[in-house]
């Protein structure tokens, strides 16, 4: 009688302490678990790309002007004679048949004075597009200093600007440049030796020089009275900057870059990536 209930208190007490350790390694596990969930989590949201310090000098927004030349590893490559791929020349003019221009800047102008042709605005030329260091030195010797850059230091050696016309009248004037200085920064384009800038970019007011830098940024560079230098300058201060478009989210991310690196982005989400083509990339999460 003794010795069975000898045992039954070594039971009990065998019992009693499992039942107080098993809840300890549970918890034990649950964290464990959590952690990893929570790796698991990060790792699906986010993804990290590599970034070489040669994307600085490539993108939509890459500034060019008389201390930032066109490196050739900007150059747009997808560069063609217009004349000669007459399917893209929709709705618009040649001034002859030497135009050649980024067939993406193409597309996104022929957008854009599609929805102006609809406005009943439709005289619309091009007449300059893409230029190689040959041309581009011609026409600094032939303009001089305040309306040209030396060849390499052009918008037109990189084939993202584009000289447009009208064959109406002076763009100033015309319908065409009345129509493009009010709206083409809703297509992507900026206006950009702007009247008031001068001090600025160091270019006299030129009303038929447009360039490509992509939405979001033509529109908060419109709705902020900003340049091309002036907007890199704000996202590099700024660091960070969320804008929303036609219902779409953008986060917009400044980062200095002095050597091959890497950068998270989210995975559920586009991005693009340009470089400023002074010390940094501006990528856009949208």
């Amino acid at each position: 009688m003794k010795k069975w209930v000898f045992w039954l208190v070594i039971i009990l007490l065998l019992g009693y302490e499992a039942i107080h350790q098993k809840p300890e390694v549970a918890n034990g596990d649950q964290e464990k678990g959590n952690f990893e969930a929570q790796a698991v989590t990060s790792q699906r949201s986010e993804m990290t790309i590599q970034v070489a310090k040669d994307q600085i000098y490539q993108g939509n927004l890459v500034l060019i002007n008389q201390d930032y030349p066109v490196h050739q590893v900007g150059m747009q490559t997808d560069i063609v004679n217009l004349f000669q791929h007459k399917e893209l020349v929709k709705g618009f003019g040649l001034l002859d048949s030497t135009i050649r221009l980024s067939q993406h800047v193409v597309q996104s102008f022929s957008t854009m004075i599609g929805a102006a042709d609809k406005e009943g605005v439709r005289h619309f030329v091009i007449n300059s597009g893409y230029r190689d260091n040959k041309e581009q030195s011609q026409l600094y010797k032939d303009m001089g200093a305040d309306y040209a850059l030396p060849a390499g230091n052009s918008e037109h050696n990189l084939g993202l600007a584009l000289d447009i016309g009208s064959s109406q009248s002076e763009m100033s004037q015309a319908p065409e440049g009345i129509w493009l200085t009010k709206n083409a920064w809703t297509y992507g384009f900026i206006l950009r030796y702007p009247k008031d800038k001068t001090a600025v970019t160091g270019i006299q007011y030129e009303p038929w020089h447009f360039r490509y830098v992509g939405l979001p940024h033509s529109l908060i560079m419109q709705q902020k009275n900003l340049t091309l230098e002036q907007y890199l300058e704000f996202l590099k201060k700024q660091k960070t900057f969320s804008t929303t478009v036609r219902g779409v989210k953008y986060e917009i991310s400044y980062y200095p870059i002095s050597k091959n690196t890497t950068i998270q982005v989210p995975k559920d989400r586009h991005y693009e990536i340009s470089g400023n083509n002074m010390d940094g990339v501006i990528v856009t999460v949208f």
